[in-house]
Parts: structure tokens; C-alpha cells; sequence
């Protein structure tokens, strides 16, 4: 058997885990001389490519001085935190990675609890340390007061310190003795991550920790060989939590990780991670095991959902013009395998299961959800983001409550302080950070919906705002809405640059010219609280009367364009968006005014 040694880089968003294992692995010799390899390779997918965040986790594995290193990316964005905690169980060690002028982050506290109560060793790197405002020595402590208000034991708190900068590939444990490579991580990933903790005489058993696709294998299931050994066509079975047997089949397929990809084999031993083929049914948390065991291996239980948003078919009038999937029938089916593979999600429906409730992390999980469902095709209506609420013995109503770090400059410190008081929040410290000031807040969750656009407003777009879940605690009474009334379109037809300049004044145009609308959908904002129906389609009375001084230009501001998540927490609850594999477009739940009416007066 080869030596193993399984680990998980984790740390907050943006302080550069993909970057780093693009160095590693090129280091490493996993990329010939002449190979064109883009920027962080494991990002695969096109969502991640576009925003440049990691939102799969994905096993990598490279050899180094005779030792197999199974490395997995993982996620750094709150939202997808489901992913990091399932595939620590199949890791030995991790690296924390911090950056060297932010320091420790909410999702660095995250993880790094996670990984604490797993009984992981960290290895702390300090990355980016060739930054301008770098500050280590103050990150370290920082790092350590973590780990210490986290109950790390005497172990983990003695954890050894890199400092780094993986976009140039090179750490060092001293500054003074700077390296141009980096070869001192990978030997104390060796010597100081354990080999895996396996038992190679008992009949084989791993558990599914992540799901792929193949269109050429189907199914992949991903994990780590927990006992035993398994061969290319053995017999096996899956079991659930519960020890209920999912099904029985026969390993088609068997696959190792080497660098970007993965290689076939005729067998796998304890302690490596690999990709199964050839079970249909299987799925997270299940056990694949030989068909003499009866006993699955434990699996960590996922923190639950804290918001959820309601799908359900697109009822517009130009519905099924643009996108091939609009049956409700195809829409539960694609929300059932998404919560069979991504147990970070929920999914319920009505009686008539033509409505579905999905539960998730956050904005930017659930809107990472219905981006990929549009771009394969699927037309749906959205509603608003809302919160989970629970109930405690007590009958009363708990809300979720999250951790709020701000890096803002000082001229806006007074205006974010007031913005977040007026959403129920608590203060819990200021601090003056790298030239910013650092605002620590615990806030509802509920009254952060749609707050990144109008932050990003009030900071003048150099504010930086990180949240993450905290715990449940009591309701905190109802809180103001501050978004002003809607424009909406009272005729069906294509939208006339004449019309929309002569109703600018009325407020901000999300649409361009010559855009489809129909009645009832929404087409900019009001300038006052109150929605306001317009005709977008007027044009240009012609008269045979040509002077001039008689013709005005059509001069329009250009129109606020919003982004999917954007649009998800701007609408209010009796408004839905509507999703398409073309166009985004905001309407009121009921299109005809009437019918608005009655539904008002019914929830008053």
C-alpha cells in the first residue's frame, strides 16, 4: 500500500484556496511543460468561472516524495457550507488558510469550528503575506484567540504557522528566510497530518460523502474507503443512517484522483478517496459496503436551512416562449435530485405538488439553484426570500440570527451603524483594521434580505459586508420596510423609448427599449412608497408640423440592471420573478389590478 495523507483547504471567501492548489499542483508535476492550464483549475463549473468562487467541493490528489496527498477544495461562501462540513469527515488534517491583511473571517470561524469538532489538527497559513497592509503578527494572535474561544485542545492549539503566497507559489516558516517555492508545506503536510485511521482486515465499507454526474458513467458517488478493499465487479450494498438497505449492485466502476482527473483502477484500499460507479439509487450519507455488513458509518449531521423561497410554474402570458421545461412535473423532479445530492437543501411541496418550498443557507445558495436550473432550460416564478422560523418549548418564536463583520472607511462608519440599528441589530465591537474601521453586529437575517445592493449604495461600492449563520434566538418584533413602490405596466406589447422618457421623472426604468412587456409586470421603480400603474407603450403623436423648436431629443438614463439574487430579495411578498433561460423579468404576483386589490384587502 502507498502512503496516504488526506486533507481539506478551507478558509473564508477570497483568501485564495483554488489559487493556492494551482500552485501545488503545478509543483507537483501535475501538468506537462507544454500544457495550457487556465487560472484555478479546480473551479470547473461555469457558475464558478464566472463569479470566481469555489461552489463545489472537489477532491484533487497529487504525489510527493512517495506519499499519495488526496487535497480537497472546498467552498469558502457561507452559503455552501454544507459542502465543507461533509467532506471533513474523510480528511485527516486541514489547512486553515487567512489572509494576511483581513485575518480571521466569519467563515473562517465556520470551518475552522467544524474542523475543531472533528478532532482535525490545523495548519495555519497565512496567505498573501507580500500584500501592502499585510499585518501577520496581529493575524496570528487573532487566529489563536479563535482557536481558543472554539475549545480547541492542547493539540490543535499547538498548530504550526506558514506563511504564504500561493498566487506565486512559495512559503516559509521563517519571513527572514524567504523560499521560492513550496516544498516546506508539502513535507509538513507529510510529517505532521496522521495517515488515515482505517481498518484493512474488515470487509470493505466507505460512505458517500459527495454526488457527481457523468453523461458517460451517470451517477458518481464520492468518499472515503473507510475499511477493507474492493475490486473492479464486486457485489456490494448501500445502507442508509438507519441501516435500511438502498439497493444492491456491482462496482462497474472505480476511480482514483490525479490532479484533475480521474483514473480508473481494479481496486481501492483503506484510507483512499475515490469515485464509485454503477449504483442508481445511492446517495449522500449512505453507506456502500460489502453485503456482509450491517452496521453504516455514522455521518455528520448538516446544520438545517435557514431561508427558504417558494417555486412554482411560470404563469405569465408569454410563458413557454423561451425556455423547453415549464411543467410542474419536470420542475419537482430537477428540486427532488438537487436536495437528494446537496443535502444543505430542503424540499417540500402542497397537496397539489405544484408548488415547492426550498429551504437553503442563504441569497446566493438558493440563487446559484435557480441560475443553474435556468441554463438548462427550465421556466419558473420565484418568490421572496423567507426566513425559517422555529418554535421552542416555550411556544415562542425564534429567528435566525447572523454574525455581521462590515470593513467600511470611517466617512461611512456612522451611516452603516444607523442603517443596521434601524434592521433590530446588535453591536458587538469596533476596531480599527488595515485603515478601515471593523463593525462586528448581530443582525436578523430576516431584515439583511436585500441589504447587500443598498450597502454597496451607502459605502459608495468600497464597503465589504460577510455574514454567517449564529443561532436561533427570540423574535425580535417587526421591522420597517424601506423600499419604495414599484412601476408596473398596465398594457401588453413592446416598450417605447418616447414613453419612458417622458416617465423618468416618475423614478429608476429597469428596462431598455423596445423591451416585451406585459400587464402586470414591473418595469422600474416608484419615486414614492406607492406602486403606480404606467403606459410604457405611448408613443410620438405624428403631426405634419415640423419646426425646430417643436422636437425634443429623447435623451433616457440608462436603466438599473440587477443581477438574479438581486432581483430575488428586491420583491416584496406580493410580488414574484419570473425566470427564464433568456430574461429575468419582476411582475406582481396578480398581473390584473382588480384581482391585487382583493388580494390586499384579504391579507389586511
Amino acid at each position: 500500500m502507498e502512503q496516504i495523507r488526506n486533507i481539506a483547504i478551507i478558509a473564508h471567501v477570497d483568501h485564495g484556496k483554488t489559487t493556492l492548489i494551482d500552485s501545488i499542483m503545478m509543483q507537483a508535476g501535475i501538468f506537462r511543460e507544454n500544457k495550457l492550464v487556465t487560472e484555478r483549475v479546480m473551479d470547473s463549473g461555469d457558475l464558478e468561472k464566472e463569479r470566481g468562487i469555489t461552489i463545489l467541493a472537489k477532491p484533487t490528489s497529487i504525489l510527493w516524495n512517495n506519499t499519495r496527498i488526496n487535497i480537497i477544495d472546498t467552498p469558502g461562501h457561507a452559503d455552501f457550507g454544507g459542502e465543507v462540513e461533509r467532506v471533513l469527515s474523510m480528511t485527516d488534517g486541514v489547512i486553515l488558510l487567512v489572509d494576511a491583511a483581513e485575518g480571521a473571517m466569519p467563515q473562517t470561524k465556520f470551518v475552522l469550528s467544524k474542523a475543531l469538532a472533528q478532532g482535525l489538527k490545523p495548519i495555519v497559513v497565512i496567505n498573501k503575506i507580500d500584500k501592502s497592509d499585510s499585518r501577520a503578527d496581529k493575524v496570528i494572535d487573532d487566529v489563536f484567540d479563535l482557536f481558543v474561544s472554539l475549545d480547541a485542545n492542547d493539540d490543535q492549539l499547538d498548530f504550526p504557522i506558514l506563511y504564504a503566497s500561493g498566487r506565486d507559489g512559495w512559503c516559509t516558516s521563517d519571513l527572514a528566510n524567504r523560499k521560492n517555492n513550496l516544498h516546506e508545506m508539502l513535507d509538513l503536510i507529510v510529517e505532521y497530518v496522521g495517515a488515515p485511521d482505517v481498518e484493512l482486515d474488515k470487509p470493505f465499507a466507505m460512505l458517500a460523502t459527495l454526488l457527481d454526474s457523468d453523461k458517460y458513467l451517470g451517477r458518481c458517488l464520492i468518499g472515503r474507503v473507510e475499511q477493507g478493499s474492493a475490486k473492479v465487479n464486486d457485489n456490494v450494498k448501500a445502507i442508509n443512517l438507519s441501516g435500511e438497505r438502498v439497493e444492491s449492485g456491482r462496482l462497474t466502476k472505480l476511480f482514483k484522483y490525479e490532479g484533475t482527473d480521474r483514473i480508473p483502477v481494479d481496486a481501492v484500499n483503506a484510507g483512499d478517496i475515490i469515485c464509485i460507479a454503477g449504483l442508481a439509487e445511492t446517495s449522500v450519507a449512505d453507506t456502500i459496503c460489502n453485503v456482509a455488513n450491517e452496521v453504516p458509518i455514522k455521518s455528520t449531521p448538516i446544520d438545517p436551512p435557514t431561508m427558504s423561497i417558494t417555486i412554482t410554474v411560470n404563469d405569465s402570458p408569454i410563458s413557454g416562449l423561451e425556455g423547453k421545461k415549464v411543467t410542474s412535473t419536470l420542475i419537482r423532479e430537477r428540486l427532488l435530485s438537487e436536495a437528494e445530492s446537496n443535502v444543505a437543501i430542503s424540499f417540500n411541496e402542497n397537496d397539489q405538488k405544484d408548488s415547492f418550498e426550498i429551504g437553503g443557507r442563504g441569497e446566493l445558495q438558493l440563487g446559484v439553484l435557480v441560475e443553474t436550473m435556468r441554463r438548462e432550460g427550465f421556466e419558473l416564478t420565484v418568490s421572496r426570500p423567507k426566513v425559517v422560523y422555529k418554535i421552542n418549548n416555550q411556544d415562542q418564536k425564534l429567528e435566525p440570527i447572523e454574525e455581521v463583520i462590515i470593513d467600511v472607511d470611517d466617512d461611512y462608519t456612522s451611516t452603516v451603524i444607523d442603517s443596521m440599528n434601524k434592521r433590530k441589530a446588535s453591536m458587538l465591537d469596533m476596531t480599527n483594521i488595515a485603515g478601515k474601521t471593523r463593525l462586528v453586529f448581530k443582525c436578523p437575517s430576516r431584515s439583511l434580505i436585500g441589504y447587500q445592493s443598498q450597502f454597496l449604495t451607502e459605502t459608495r461600492g468600497t464597503g465589504v459586508i460577510n455574514r454567517l449563520f449564529d443561532s436561533y434566538k427570540e423574535y425580535r418584533g417587526d421591522i420597517a420596510s424601506r423600499r419604495n413602490g414599484v412601476l408596473i405596466a398596465n398594457s401588453t406589447g413592446n416598450s417605447v423609448a418616447y414613453a419612458i422618457f417622458n416617465l423618468q421623472d416618475r423614478g429608476i426604468m429597469f428596462i431598455d427599449p423596445q423591451t416585451k412587456v406585459y400587464k402586470g409586470m414591473i418595469v422600474g421603480e416608484h419615486n414614492r412608497p406607492n406602486d403606480l400603474e404606467i403606459n410604457i407603450l405611448k408613443g410620438k403623436q405624428l403631426t405634419n408640423v415640423r419646426a425646430s423648436g417643436t422636437d425634443e431629443a429623447v435623451k433616457l438614463v440608462p436603466p438599473r440592471k440587477m443581477s438574479l439574487e438581486q432581483m430575488m430579495s428586491y420583491i416584496n411578498d406580493d410580488e414574484v420573478l419570473e425566470v427564464t433561460p433568456v430574461n429575468l423579468r419582476l411582475r406582481k404576483k396578480y398581473l390584473d389590478p382588480h384581482e391585487r386589490k382583493r388580494a390586499a384587502k384579504l391579507s389586511t
